[in-house]
C-alpha cells in the first residue's frame, strides 16, 4: 500500500463517508440560527427609534407617546425570533456532538483494526507507547477538539455573513466602519494560526514520547529500582516532561491570547461605531436607532469572529492529532491472503526448511541459505549465541515476517500458499515473556479454543502440574488474574503451556521459555513441556542446553548460519562450536 498524499482535508473527508446529511441538516440549523439572530438588530433599531420619537418635546412643550402597542408587538417578536434562534443553535450543537462521536468511534474501530493488520515489522520499530498514544490521546484530542471548534466554525461563518449582509443593506458607511475595524484583529489571528501549527504538532509528538517513557519505565520499575536508577529515570524524564511543558505552554498561550485580543477589537469596533455614528446623527445620515442597531451588530460580527479564532487553536489541535492518527492509518499493511484456501485439512507435522535467506532490510541478510527438515513428531532445538538468528527462524515460522529467497514447508506444502490464519492454527507457542491477561483463570487457559470442557481445562492443568496451584486460589478456576494476584513467573509460564496444550496444535514452538526461572522450577517446567511435546513436532529455543539433550535434532546456529547439526551425542562427538557451549555451561554449572 503506498502512502496516500491525498491533503489532511482530503483525508477527513474519505474518514467521514455517511455523515453528510447529519452535516447538512446541521447547516441549515446555523442558518436559520444565523438569520435570526442578524434580523434582531432591525427590529432594535426600530424600538429605539420608536423610543426617540416618543420622547421628542413638541413644540406646545409638551412629550410626543410612545406607540407601546407596536413596541410590545416588536418585543414578541424578538422574542419569538431569539427562542428560535436558541433553539435552533442548541439543535446544531446536538448534531454535530453528536457526529463528531461517531466519528471518533470510527477512528477507534479504524485503529483497532489496523493494528491487527500491521506485520510485526512495525510493532519492531515503534515503541508501544508511541501507538498507545494515538489510540487514546490522539483520538481523544482530536474528538475534544473537533467537538468544540466544529460547530462554532459552521454557526460563526454563517453569522458572520448574515450580520456583514445586514450591516451593507442598513448603512454602508456604518458597516464599512464596523467591519474594517473587527476584520484588522481577525486577520491577526488567522497569521498567528498559521505560523503556530508546528507548535501543536510537536505537543503531540512529545505527549506521545512522554507516554512512551512513562509505559518503558513503569514495566521496568523493579529493574530501575533494584539499579538504583530512580534518579536518571526521573532525570530523563523531567527533560522530557520539560519539552511538553514548552509545547503545550506555548499552544495554550495561543489558544488563550485569542480571545482577549478579539475582545479588545471588539470593543474597540463599539467605540468606533460610536464614534462615525454620532457624526453621521450629526449630519442627519441616520438616527440613533442606527448606531442601537450597529452595536449590536458589532457583537454579533466580533463575537463569531472571536470564536472562530478560538475554533482555529483547537482545529490546529485537531489537525495535529488527525495527523498523527491518518499517517498510522496508512502504514503498510501485511499481504491480504484472505482469498487464499486451506491447504491441509491434517497435518502430520512435517517442515523443511529450504535454503532460506532474510534480512529485516533489505541492507542486510541475517539468515543464509537455511536448510534443515524435521520429521513429524520430532524434537528440533536450536542453539547458538545471543544474534544467530534463532528467533528469527521462528518468526519466518509462523509467517510473521515474508522470506526473501528460498522456501519453508509444512507436509510439502509452501507456506507461501498457506494464510497466516491457517498456520497460526497449525501452531502452539511457548515463549519466555508469558502473557496473562486480566480476566479467570479459567479464561486465560481457553483463550479464543472453542469447544473445551471444564474436563478439558483440568486435564491439562494436571498434566502439567499447575491443577493444585489454581485450586488453591481463592475462587480456583474463577479467580481474576490481576495485579494483586502475585503469581511466580514458574506457575504463570505452567498456566501459558496448560494453554498451549488445550490448543492441541500439531506444531509446537517453545521460545526460550525456562530461561527465567531457578533450577527447581526448570525442571517442573521442563516435564510440563515434554508434556506438551508428545506426538507434536516441536522447535524449541534453549539458552540451557541441558533441557535439550534428548533432542532428535539440533541445530548450532552463528551469525544466520547452521554450521553444526545432529543429536546431542554426535555434537559432542564432534568436538566443535556445539561441544564448547555445553562444557562452557557444564563447568559453570560445576562452579555454582
Amino acid at each position: 500500500m503506498k502512502k496516500n498524499n491525498t491533503s489532511f482535508f482530503g483525508k477527513l473527508k474519505n474518514h467521514t463517508q455517511g455523515f453528510q446529511l447529519g452535516f447538512i441538516v446541521a447547516s441549515i440549523l446555523a442558518i436559520v440560527s444565523a438569520v435570526t439572530t442578524a434580523i434582531g438588530p432591525e427590529k432594535l433599531k426600530e424600538i429605539t427609534n420608536l423610543i426617540v420619537e416618543g420622547i421628542k418635546i413638541n413644540s406646545d412643550g409638551t412629550f410626543s407617546n410612545i406607540d407601546i402597542d407596536k413596541v410590545v408587538n416588536i418585543a414578541i417578536f424578538l422574542t419569538i425570533l431569539y427562542s428560535i434562534s436558541a433553539l435552533a443553535g442548541y439543535a446544531q450543537s446536538f448534531i454535530i456532538a453528536t457526529i463528531v462521536q461517531k466519528f471518533s468511534n470510527r477512528l477507534r474501530k479504524l485503529i483497532s483494526k489496523k493494528i491487527n493488520s500491521l506485520p510485526l515489522k512495525y510493532f519492531d520499530s515503534h515503541s508501544q507507547g508511541d501507538t498507545l498514544s494515538r489510540v487514546t490521546n490522539d483520538v481523544d484530542t482530536a474528538s475534544q477538539s473537533l467537538n468544540q471548534s466544529l460547530s462554532p466554525i459552521i454557526s460563526s461563518t454563517i453569522l458572520i455573513l448574515g450580520a456583514v449582509f445586514m450591516m451593507i443593506k442598513t448603512n454602508f458607511t456604518m458597516a464599512m466602519t464596523a467591519i474594517g475595524s473587527v476584520f484588522i484583529g481577525f486577520a491577526l489571528s488567522v497569521i498567528i494560526m498559521i505560523s503556530s501549527q508546528k507548535i501543536f504538532k510537536k505537543q503531540q509528538t512529545n505527549l506521545a514520547l512522554v507516554n512512551g517513557y512513562i509505559e518503558e519505565i513503569y514495566s521496568g520499575h523493579n529493574v530501575v529500582t533494584s539499579y538504583n536508577a530512580i534518579n536518571q529515570s526521573s532525570s530523563e524524564f523531567n527533560k522530557l516532561n520539560s519539552k511538553l511543558h514548552k509545547t503545550m505552554w506555548k499552544s495554550q498561550f495561543i489558544s488563550g491570547i485569542m480571545m482577549p485580543m478579539m475582545i479588545f477589537i471588539g470593543n474597540f469596533g463599539y467605540v468606533m461605531v460610536c464614534v462615525v455614528g454620532a457624526i453621521l446623527v450629526i449630519d442627519g445620515k441616520i438616527t440613533i436607532g442606527h448606531i442601537v442597531a450597529f452595536m449590536t451588530y458589532v457583537r454579533i460580527f466580533s463575537q463569531p469572529l472571536s470564536q472562530l479564532a478560538q475554533a482555529g487553536t483547537q482545529m490546529q489541535s485537531a489537525s495535529a492529532a488527525m495527523g498523527r492518527i491518518f499517517e498510522f492509518l496508512e502504514e503498510k499493511d501485511m499481504q491480504d491472503d484472505s482469498d487464499k484456501k486451506r491447504q491441509l485439512d491434517h497435518i502430520k507435522g512435517n517442515v523443511e526448511f529450504k535454503n532460506v535467506s532474510f534480512g529485516y532490510s533489505e541492507e542486510k541478510t541475517i539468515i543464509h541459505n537455511f536448510t534443515a527438515k524435521a520429521n513429524a513428531g520430532q524434537k528440533i532445538a536450536i542453539v547458538g549465541p545471543t544474534g544467530a538468528g534463532k528467533t528469527t527462524i521462528v518468526n519466518l515460522l509462523m509467517k510473521f515476517y515474508e522470506i526473501n529467497k528460498g522456501s519453508i514447508e509444512i507436509d510439502g506444502v509452501d507456506i507461501k500458499n498457506m494464510s497466516r490464519a491457517e498456520i497460526h492454527d497449525a501452531f502452539s507457542m511457548v515463549l519466555q515473556d508469558t502473557w496473562l491477561f486480566e480476566g479467570s483463570v479459567r479464561d486465560n487457559l481457553v483463550y479464543n479454543q472453542k469447544n473445551i470442557s471444564d474436563e478439558d481445562v483440568k486435564k491439562a492443568t494436571k498434566a502439567v502440574g499447575v491443577h493444585h496451584y489454581i485450586k488453591t486460589l481463592p475462587n480456583g478456576y474463577d479467580t481474576i488474574l490481576n495485579d494483586t494476584n502475585s503469581l511466580s513467573v514458574g506457575q504463570r509460564q505452567l498456566i501459558t503451556i496448560a494453554r498451549a496444550l488445550l490448543k492441541n496444535s500439531p506444531l509446537l514452538i517453545l521460545d526460550e521459555a525456562t530461561s527465567s526461572v531457578d533450577t527447581r522450577t526448570e525442571q517442573i517446567i521442563q516435564n510440563a513441556m515434554d508434556t506438551l511435546m508428545k506426538g507434536r513436532t516441536s522447535f524449541v529455543i534453549a539458552h540451557r542446553l541441558s533441557t535439550i539433550k534428548n533432542a532428535d535434532l539440533i541445530l548450532v546456529m552463528r551469525e544466520g548460519n547452521i554450521i553444526e547439526q545432529g543429536n546431542h551425542d554426535e555434537l559432542i562427538e564432534q568436538n566443535g562450536f556445539y561441544a564448547e557451549l555445553y562444557n562452557s555451561q557444564f563447568e559453570e554449572g560445576e562452579e555454582e
